[in-house]
């Protein structure tokens, strides 16, 4: 990333914007009351010296480094373990770099997917939750705690949580025959790209090196001529990026009126987790305030990140990004001791619960079980 004024670019694709506002929206219910309190937060699992999720992973991962193999090795064993029923899936790219010369560096995005299990390829429709997994190569040392280690932990949290539900929705669904219809057969994938970071200076060139690689290679990976979906890129029916999540008193903004609908019901969501107390962290205002944003405040700037390629290929997005940016950012202090840890584990839960409103869990809603106390 570069500096927050340089990143913040002109969006010059209305066709794109165009078939966002044409293509139809999935309606899903509102989680109870009641289950927004079963939702968890990660609790231990985000302590920055022993927590499970976050802890292996505040460490250097620069591309091609031995930190970037320990993050893999992770996350890979998270899933193998934890989540058997997730597919994984490499797609490693290599490229130069301005400080790296004719050496190719390798890029390695990875991929964990949960799908109805009945469904051929292609017929699905995919929740896609994205971070960038891998920290700058300067300063040397810089962890990029908020930046994007943070963002990964909380989707492996998500993974985790709602994958109970999910197995519930496929059973139910398949023993009712409900399944093979494209609206029902919705799955989720977690997407951790690699190379976000510029080497040298922010350019087209110089960053964004996996999400370039794999949307490209996404918008020629056809699927049989039967499928619904042509290809992986037209199967993503909301690509979530999460960054620089972590610090205190975040703000996110929503940059895109054609997804505003679904930024408006992650604001919803952490509204009304306040409203029931579900919450830690004590913000000086909400960390999603677009909700109520009007037509005419939509512009047309955004700011640069993993999205730009698939955008640019008409996938709908929802960036999860902290304007203005942190404190710590691109600085050493961007650690697991500047973390706000309230913060934290509040995104944990806001990401979980619309993850789960997404994809339709009201239906499996567990209304016998007391939720836990926070």
């Amino acid at each position: 990333m570069i500096t927050f004024l340089a990143r913040v670019v002109l969006l010059v694709q209305p066709l794109i914007l165009l078939s966002w506002l044409t293509s139809p929206a999935f309606a899903y219910t509102a989680l109870s009351d009641h289950f927004l309190k079963l939702v968890p937060s990660g609790g231990d699992d985000f302590d920055i010296d022993n927590g499970k999720l976050l802890a292996p992973i505040l460490i250097p991962r620069v591309p091609g480094t031995p930190g970037q193999a320990a993050a893999q090795e992770h996350f890979v064993n998270f899933f193998r373990e934890e989540l058997p029923s997730w597919s994984i899936e490499w797609f490693n790219s290599t490229g130069k770099t301005p400080v790296t010369g004719n050496r190719e560096i390798p890029f390695q995005n990875l991929l964990f997917k949960r799908e109805p299990p009945w469904v051929e390829e292609g017929q699905s429709n995919l929740l896609t939750l994205v971070a960038h997994y891998d920290s700058k190569i300067s300063p040397e040392g810089f962890i990029g705690a908020t930046d994007s280690a943070v963002p990964c932990a909380i989707l492996m949290h998500v993974a985790r949580s709602i994958d109970r539900f999910v197995t519930q929705m496929h059973d139910e669904m398949n023993a009712l025959g409900e399944g093979g219809t494209v609206p029902m057969d919705m799955g989720v994938q977690i997407l951790l790209l690699d190379g976000e970071e510029a080497f040298k200076d922010w350019t087209e060139t110089d960053s964004l090196y996996g999400a370039r690689a794999l949307a490209e290679r996404w918008e020629t990976s056809y699927h049989p001529a039967n499928s619904f979906y042509k290809n992986p890129l037209d199967q993503i029916s909301m690509f979530v990026l999460l960054d620089l999540l972590g610090a205190p008193n975040p703000s996110v903004r929503s940059p895109f009126l054609p997804t505003h609908w679904a930024y408006r019901a992650m604001a919803n969501i952490e509204q009304r987790m306040r409203q029931l107390n579900l919450l830690e962290s004590t913000p000086d205002g909400p960390f999603l305030p677009d909700a109520e944003k009007v037509i005419s405040r939509f512009g047309r700037g955004m700011v640069e990140d993993d999205h730009i390629p698939f955008m640019r290929r008409g996938v709908p997005i929802l960036h999860v990004i902290a304007t203005p940016f942190p404190t710590v950012w691109h600085t050493m202090d961007d650690d697991g001791a500047h973390l706000d840890m309230p913060t934290v584990r509040d995104w944990a839960r806001i990401v979980t619960a619309f993850a789960l409103e997404w994809l339709d869990m009201m239906e499996v809603e567990p209304k016998d079980e007391v939720p836990a106390s926070r």
